[in-house]
């Protein structure tokens, strides 16, 4: 049989497999607070637990990081690894440092069947899930390595956003464990409010996120209607604008912040004049509480789309300002080593045909006549 990698346990998870080897309860919280706190790897160091559970442990479980094919610092701090996740796949994970937080950006697939035209990694396709040991390892090398670097014992890491490659309400069941030991007081103990799940709406799973294990959600919108959203993000052609929106509603009834995150990448002729910000508008206020994250574009050549120009990105903020959304438009960081939003790539052994699939004609964008533009 092989041996289990104990990243993969949320501590519910630990404490059965340990109630397995005959052994108590508090010995899983022991070693969890090991793995996660004090990031160790090596059984023998781990003084407080029993030397017949060591040995035991020795022979039939490890913890092991993925394999870290490259790493690369941005000039303002930004960290980006590229991990090897097997079988010619490596998936990105980002740290960003800013005055009053540490935050690190997981991916949770090998590559995204979503194929949002904005998106660098869905031009790539898809070639498989994360394991939750998988998604649990980049915060694990990432904090551990940091307070190697930094010199410290203090927690680095104190928010975790669900933002890099792939969709993870795609890949549930990996991910809640995953969710379940980053918010856990004996592992990196983060408040539900700083760990965020990104969506490109995948509406019944937002639905048992809500039951299972609400943190902060960020929706990918992008467009203020359905036809043009059906050519973004292709996914709305199976969950359109207003069922998306229910099920942000229903949502908030337990969600750890009282609004939703929408996202919404700016884009060059496509979702930028006035007109579509005060269609966002009408859309949202009084439907759903919320605040919009305008996300310069980082363009690529697959895409054939070009970043909005500054000036529009903040005349259309300030549409929605006056309309009483709270607005704010995202810092790039990192785009000089490609660890910027929509640009991760990572590698991708695609099952999908992408580079088939997302060869498109341009967006054709509807003025208020209906006509095309």
């Amino acid at each position: 049989m092989d041996a289990v990698n104990l990243l993969g346990f949320d501590l519910e998870g630990l404490a059965a497999y340990c109630e397995q080897l005959g052994e108590k309860r508090f010995r899983a919280t022991q070693l969890f607070r090991w793995i996660h706190q004090k990031g160790a790897s090596d059984f023998a160091q781990m003084s407080d637990l029993a030397k017949s559970l060591r040995d035991k442990l020795a022979g039939r479980a490890h913890i092991t990081a993925l394999p870290v094919i490259s790493e690369h610092l941005s000039a303002d701090g930004t960290v980006k690894w590229l991990f090897d996740v097997g079988q010619g796949n490596a998936v990105e994970a980002v740290f960003i440092p800013e005055d009053d937080r540490g935050t690190l950006c997981v991916s949770s697939q090998a590559g995204c069947a979503v194929g949002c035209r904005f998106c660098s990694t869905g031009h790539q396709g898809f070639s498989r899930n994360l394991e939750t040991s998988e998604i649990v390892a980049q915060l694990w090398y990432a904090e551990h390595s940091l307070r190697k670097r930094l010199n410290t014992q203090e927690r680095v890491i104190s928010n975790v956003v669900m933002m890099g490659m792939g969709e993870p309400l795609q890949n549930y069941g990996a991910l809640v464990p995953a969710l379940r030991v980053m918010l856990d007081d004996h592992g990196y103990g983060l408040s539900r409010r700083r760990v965020t799940v990104s969506t490109s709406g995948v509406v019944p799973m937002i639905d048992r996120l809500r039951e299972d294990c609400p943190v902060a959600l960020a929706v990918s919108l992008h467009a203020p209607t359905d036809a043009l959203r059906d050519q973004l993000v292709p996914l709305n052609k199976k969950y359109p604008i207003a069922e998306l929106l229910d099920a942000c509603n229903r949502y908030l009834d337990k969600a750890p912040r009282d609004f939703i995150t929408f996202e919404y990448c700016m884009l060059d002729g496509v979702n930028d004049t006035p007109e579509q910000a005060q269609e966002l508008v009408k859309l949202l206020r009084g439907h759903v509480s919320c605040k919009i994250n305008l996300i310069p574009f980082n363009p690529f050549p697959a895409s054939g789309l070009k970043r909005s120009p500054r000036e529009r990105v903040m005349a259309f903020a300030e549409v929605l300002i006056k309309a009483g959304i709270v607005t704010t438009v995202r810092k790039t960081r990192g785009d000089d080593i490609d660890a910027a939003c929509g640009q991760l790539a990572g590698e991708v052994q695609d099952r999908t045909r992408a580079h088939v699939r997302m060869v498109r004609a341009p967006v054709v964008v509807k003025n208020g006549a209906g006509k095309s533009s």
